[in-house]
């Protein structure tokens, strides 16, 4: 098992130095620097209460939905954060690149890519078109995350996990 595991966190820390070490350019700190703030609190739990308190039909449900998985989606990251205590790669990786004032709480899992997956899934049930506009940006999120040496790729993929479950979960429930 521990060779499996080595083998893991080896190809994840190649995949970590590529984008965080390999394809830096100015634009990319800019727009990550920026995209990455979408998958904040600030922005997301604003953006989930003003669809549920102001908006109508099928988007004033999406906003209802997304507020409750977010609220939801953050009880298991903070159970996971405090089991499974992993720094965060700048702090470990040498020579990453990182943005200013850079978090100091654990790394695993991610809460960024956690909200904003928690976030938008429920509002692209409404559309292929929204899902096609809406995917992208969650993504992009979580690939800023590891751009700025906040997050290894495996705590991206868990936060979009966990946030997509709680998602799905508040859209079958609340409908």
């Amino acid at each position: 098992m521990s060779r499996v595991v080595t083998w893991l966190q080896h190809h994840e820390n190649r995949m970590f130095c590529f984008v965080n070490q390999r394809i830096q350019h100015g634009l990319l700190d800019r727009f990550f620097n920026v995209i990455t703030h979408v998958g904040g609190a600030t922005f997301m739990i604003s953006m989930s209460l003003l669809l549920a308190l102001f908006a109508g039909g099928g988007w004033k449900l999406a906003g209802i939905q997304s507020c409750v998985a977010l609220a939801i989606s953050h009880l298991p990251v903070a159970i996971i954060k405090k089991k499974y205590p992993r720094l965060r790669p700048y702090l470990v990786v040498p020579d990453t690149h990182t943005c200013k004032n850079p978090l100091t709480d654990h790394s695993f899992p991610s809460g960024h890519t956690t909200a904003v997956f928690s976030v938008l899934v429920p509002l692209m049930f409404i559309s292929p078109l929204i899902l096609a506009l809406l995917l992208p940006v969650a993504l992009l999120v979580g690939l800023s995350r590891i751009y700025l040496g906040l997050h290894y790729p495996s705590d991206c993929l868990a936060g979009s996990m966990i946030g997509t479950m709680t998602a799905v979960a508040a859209v079958a429930f609340i409908g």
